[in-house]
């Protein structure tokens, strides 16, 4: 029989060694710091060498013979043994044991449970999110636990828990640690201004949204992008639009109906039934509607119904017109209350008239251009309810997009044309397409500026239809200009970066899109017979330069010679150009640098550049309480201004054309007063035949007062009529950009 004796005694010995305080505390600080000189070891134990040399050497004796430290005689310095380590971990359980009569702290856990305090779920929690080491795991837990029962918390919350071990990892120097344990999520107080808002006082919908995109942005910026990229955009070097979504819905995308005409809808929900394919015009509008419904839920900001009047033709055939009008009616109202879309009017000769139409049930029917007087009607009508409707209270959703040449002018659509314009000249509302240029017959359109033609395939059905904006990423160019002093070397340098980081973010969306659509965009990548219906693939990747016109303006003051100035501007564009070339391979065929409309991205980078550089250095649009850089360029014009007496504007319009492979927008500002629907009819026919701008509007801004039901031109702080100010609504599509 083995004498125990022997044993017995090595335990009376390891336990003699921890009934010392000293000797304890010498135990915690080698766990602590991993290894400790001699002479670290006494300082940190504020012990003076000449006068304590004799008590600590005794007691650091007695913990190397007890087998709890070693000495490492290369380094030399003292370390834990895995007996030391284990002591340490019992005599914690003891101290837990011997306070348990006053109650362990209870946690309210992000699961809305209370659990019992346990270090060792935050040394997990370490380990499984922010992959710490073990060893250092248990420490960073084990000084989080002595913090907080210190504290003498009454209330403890995970949140409260992961900030107290997010300072140590902080003070330990383990950074990288830190920033994979960020919690998201909004302050409370954030919380109580959105909930009791104004504006989605009338909308919870609204304020679900808006605080669940406050926290996938948080998180896209802290998990997704790496540091430079987020970086850029929290400083302003760059805005990200819809940030909260960008790992989860692409932008815009252009419908093509014909697919669902044919197909039905078919969804993967097997609660919801699935939608046959249409019988009549009334089912035909109701399946669109149904589809745009979906859509809305799997893209963040809007969609377009291509060749909408052509697509409907077939479903008009002999069907009486007040029941076109009224089924159209209802339509608009419908799109008006639920959806963001524009619908486009096709009165050009397009490829789409060589295609078989899609008719009731499915079944193919002779071509699109046998079907031309439907396609007017239809085009006719839908116009026709616009201006009904809109006699009182401007109708601004849906927005409509109309395609033209110069043969339109002298055809049977010109009445259609002519009904637009009045609808222009009224409200404003309505977007122009010239499609009379070699190259954009067959281009597609939306209502941001975003133009899709056949550059990638050469084919134009796969380049311009079911397929979209993937993202858009700002580039502040008066940033730019500031940080560069003015220096033009340094000004391109900066922007070359600046475009290369826009450029790798959408990379980033392009990729998590692939990888993730199937799960986040199971309308949108439905199939038939083998054939995803959006073409992810094939999206445009727009790199908005923002500021453009305050850029030159910063580099060149505002009296300086314009030839200087457009010379300038022209080598921006011709820089940004080239760099995409270079990068096409890399990044993408479909990367295009663009100025177009972005309305948050004007007022935040503006807001930031006066933040940094002070009021006075910043060259900006709006007023000092409300200021917003350029993202579209904007031409006045008066009712009796020809364009060929606005000479300027029309140069750096034309200068800006060499962007517009991405898309262009450019607006024309009508004055507040009436003008004639010729007039505008005039100068529409200005702007194609001499190839000014491709794609166009006019804003009008307009008053409503809800209480006469007027509307009145310009901006009016209280009625003209009744003087009411809070019945008084601005209409104006174009606010800060």
């Amino acid at each position: 029989m083995v004498n125990p004796q022997p044993n017995r005694a090595r335990g009376v010995k390891v336990l003699k060694a921890v009934s010392s305080p000293l000797r304890l505390q010498i135990l915690n600080l080698l766990f602590d710091n991993n290894a400790l000189a001699y002479s670290e070891l006494m300082n940190q134990l504020k012990m003076n060498p000449s006068r304590d040399a004799g008590r600590f050497a005794y007691h650091l004796k007695f913990l190397l013979k007890a087998g709890l430290v070693e000495a490492d005689v290369e380094a030399k310095k003292y370390f834990l043994t895995d007996l030391g380590k284990m002591v340490l971990d019992v005599a914690d359980r003891v101290e837990k044991k011997a306070v348990k009569p006053r109650g362990n702290m209870l946690v309210r856990t992000s699961h809305l449970t209370l659990e019992e305090f346990d270090a060792n779920k935050i040394a997990n929690s370490l380990i499984k999110e922010a992959k710490v080491p073990p060893e250092l795991a248990q420490k960073a837990a084990k000084e989080a636990e002595k913090r907080l029962v210190k504290s003498k918390t009454k209330y403890l919350t995970a949140a409260l828990i992961r900030e107290v071990v997010n300072g140590i990892l902080v003070e330990k120097g383990f950074e990288e640690y830190r920033h994979k344990l960020t919690r998201v999520g909004m302050p409370v107080h954030e919380v109580t201004m959105l909930i009791e808002s104004r504006e989605v006082a009338s909308d919870c919908f609204a304020a679900i949204s808006r605080a669940g995109q406050t926290v996938l942005g948080e998180y896209t910026l802290l998990n997704v992008f790496p540091r430079d990229i987020a970086d850029a955009h929290l400083s302003g070097a760059i805005h990200i639009d819809g940030l909260g979504t960008w790992v989860l819905k692409p932008c815009e995308v252009i419908h093509e109906f014909r697919f669902f005409y044919q197909y039905g809808i078919k969804l993967e929900e097997p609660k919801q039934a699935a939608i046959q394919p249409p019988k009549d015009f009334k089912s035909a509008l109701d399946t669109a509607f149904n589809v745009m419904l979906h859509t809305q839920k799997e893209i963040s900001r809007t969609q377009t119904f291509n060749h909408f009047n052509l697509t409907l033709a077939p479903f008009a055939r002999g069907v009486e017109e007040a029941s076109l009008k009224e089924n159209l009616r209802l339509f608009v109202f419908n799109l008006n209350q639920h959806v963001d879309v524009a619908l486009v009017i096709e009165l050009s000769v397009c490829k789409m008239m060589d295609k078989e139409a899609v008719g009731a049930d499915g079944k193919l029917l002779s071509k699109y251009g046998n079907y031309q007087t439907e396609s007017g009607l239809i085009a006719s009508l839908l116009l026709d309810v616009f201006l009904e409707e809109s006699s009182q209270k401007p109708l601004l959703r849906p927005e409509l997009i109309i395609k033209f040449d110069t043969n339109t002018f002298s055809n049977e659509n010109l009445v259609v044309l002519q009904k637009a314009h009045e609808l222009a000249a009224k409200n404003g509302m309505v977007y122009f397409a010239d499609t009379s240029k070699k190259g954009t017959q067959n281009a597609t359109f939306s209502s941001s500026g975003v133009k899709f033609t056949t550059d990638l395939t050469g084919d134009w059905e796969t380049d311009t239809l079911r397929t979209g904006c993937l993202g858009s990423v700002a580039i502040n160019l008066p940033r730019i200009a500031l940080e560069s002093g003015k220096d033009i070397k340094v000004f391109m340098e900066l922007l070359r970066e600046r475009f290369e980081v826009a450029a790798r973010a959408l990379t980033i969306k392009g990729n998590a899109l692939k990888q993730f659509g199937k799960n986040n965009l199971p309308f949108l990548l439905q199939k038939a017979e083998g054939d995803n219906y959006f073409r992810l693939e094939n999206c445009n990747r727009i790199i908005n330069l923002a500021g453009f016109w305050e850029a030159v303006e910063i580099v060149y003051d505002k009296n300086a010679d314009l030839k200087e100035q457009q010379t300038f501007a022209k080598e921006i564009i011709d820089t940004v150009l080239l760099f995409k070339q270079k990068l096409g391979r890399k990044y993408g065929k479909r990367l295009y640098p663009a100025l177009l409309c972005d309305q948050e991205a004007a007022r935040r980078l503006a807001q930031l550049d006066i933040e940094r550089f002070g009021v006075a250095k910043v060259k900006f649009s709006g007023t000092r309480d409300n200021p917003y850089y350029s993202t579209l360029k904007r031409i006045p014009i008066k009712a009796t201004q020809t364009l060929s007496t606005s000479t300027n504007s029309i140069e750096t319009t034309q200068l800006l054309r060499a962007l517009s492979n991405g898309g262009s927008l450019d607006l024309y500002e009508l004055e507040n007063t009436k003008i004639q629907t010729q007039t505008l009819l005039d100068l529409s026919k200005h702007i194609i035949q001499n190839h000014i701008s491709e794609f166009f509007t006019y804003n009008r801004v307009i008053s409503f007062c809800g209480n006469c039901n007027k509307t009145y031109y310009g901006t009016y702080h209280k009625c003209p009529d009744c003087g009411s100010m809070s019945t008084l609504t601005i209409f104006d599509r174009f606010t800060s950009t």
